[in-house]
């Protein structure tokens, strides 16, 4: 396994969503990245994406405008897979959220990539156990789960498998926080990691208190923002927890654990939406309508606020965190 010097050049391989701000994160921190996509547009529309990206990052004084320039000059487009993969020695999969497609590419990837090219896999749900079934060398494979926006959310979740390589797992910890992440690692693998179980938990009740007309959708994000998303921004659950007292959390758990939603089943809410194509932005329309100058503004407004507060609890000269 190469020591952390050694890796001079990467590649993310899917530049959606999530890929195109993984490459750009990256590239910022002086990385030359190999960029690849099977569609032509996700390609064609790569370095306009990340400049858009840069410009806040520059109006939030986070970036210099010199900056700019060198960092998509790093993001090197591939035409083919192979060639995205030729020379690098750590490389991360973004494509979609889909097993047999993560299983296949990995697989293809192991017998393409330098036999010490490390293997890692962004997902929001599945183990590398699972993604990486058919691969003949897992030792060299592992879950990297970014959060959307990759380029702004500071964590970035590492997932081993029993056989993934120690080396590998400490290697990819280094270079995560070299390009500015805060690294968390999981001893146990299971599906959904760690903090998307705790989303789902979350998104369960919400949904149920939708259905059951508890409040209104504006409401409802009004009042967890201002709340649970408020303290989360600086202190995390179990801090919390202490802050308020175990006792006094122990009796509201007890009082409400038998109250909350606990079907497996889908809330009807999000099975009308989704049933009547209403998927969220990518649509047009989810709980909220999302025209093209709302969705520019919203989304504006999103990367602007989420900027302004990496900037005050995770900037510093170290990269490290400073709340």
């Amino acid at each position: 396994m190469k020591p952390i010097n050694g890796i001079r050049r990467v590649a993310v391989l899917g530049l959606g969503t999530m890929g195109h701000g993984i490459a750009q994160t990256f590239a910022l921190a002086g990385y030359d990245v190999a960029c690849y996509d099977a569609s032509a547009s996700a390609r064609a529309s790569l370095i306009e994406r990340v400049r858009a990206n840069l410009a806040a990052f520059v109006a939030a004084e986070l970036v210099e405008p010199e900056q700019v320039g060198p960092t998509l000059a790093r993001l090197h487009l591939a035409d083919t897979e192979d060639a995205a993969v030729a020379g690098v020695q750590f490389l991360t999969e973004a494509v979609p959220e889909d097993l047999a497609l993560k299983q296949d590419l990995l697989a293809r990837l192991e017998r393409t990539a330098a036999p010490e090219t490390i293997l890692a896999s962004n997902s929001s749900s599945f183990p590398i156990s699972q993604s990486g079934r058919l691969l003949h060398h897992p030792q060299r494979a592992l879950v990297t789960h970014w959060f959307n926006p990759p380029h702004l959310t500071p964590v970035v979740e590492v997932v081993p498998s029993p056989l993934t390589s120690g080396a590998v797992v400490q290697t990819t910890m280094q270079i995560l926080a070299r390009i500015g992440k805060v690294p968390i690692p999981l001893r146990r693998e299971l599906p959904g990691f760690l903090v998307n179980r705790v989303q789902v938990a979350i998104q369960r009740e919400v949904w149920d208190l939708v259905d059951q007309g508890v409040a209104t959708r504006d409401e409802i994000d009004a009042a967890i923002r201002g709340t649970v998303g408020f303290r989360f921004a600086v202190m995390g659950p179990l801090e919390i927890h202490d802050f308020a007292g175990l006792d006094i959390q122990l009796t509201t758990y007890r009082n409400l654990v038998g109250e909350i939603r606990s079907e497996t089943s889908p809330p009807t809410v999000l099975d009308e939406l989704v049933g009547a194509g209403h998927l969220g932005i990518k649509s047009g329309r989810g709980f909220y309508d999302y025209p093209p100058e709302r969705l520019v503004a919203r989304r504006t407004r999103r990367d602007s606020l989420l900027l302004r507060l990496w900037k005050l609890l995770y900037h510093s000269s170290s990269g490290e965190e400073t709340s």
